[in-house]
């Protein structure tokens, strides 16, 4: 019997990015990365290792409320990473590569 299904992850597309769209968020405000720590629910540990390349995926909540709170679509910043999308460094397996 399988196991539960893994919880969805996303890559964080860029890091300066993220910085650029925190400098102006879709308010027209900058925020810090504590003000968006308070607001999003997500520790400012996890968004400063996030922006110093620390870390690289996050799980989906964590990347929907940063996206919410800085005002972006969610793949504007995050790529679908996991199961069906190899993560970064891992080849997806003969069935499911696309034909060249």
């Amino acid at each position: 019997m399988a196991g539960p299904i893994p919880e969805p992850r996303y890559r964080l597309v860029d890091a300066d990015l993220l910085r650029r769209l925190m400098a102006r968020t879709g308010t027209g405000c900058g925020i810090s990365v504590r003000q968006l720590a308070a607001a999003s629910g997500v520790s400012h540990g996890t968004i400063d290792n996030l922006l110093r390349g620390r870390i690289k995926t996050a799980r989906h909540d964590v990347a929907h409320q940063i996206c919410r709170v800085i005002g972006v679509d969610l793949l504007i910043l995050w790529a679908p990473t996991g199961r069906a999308v190899p993560e970064e460094g891992h080849e997806a397996p003969p069935h499911l590569r696309l034909a060249s």
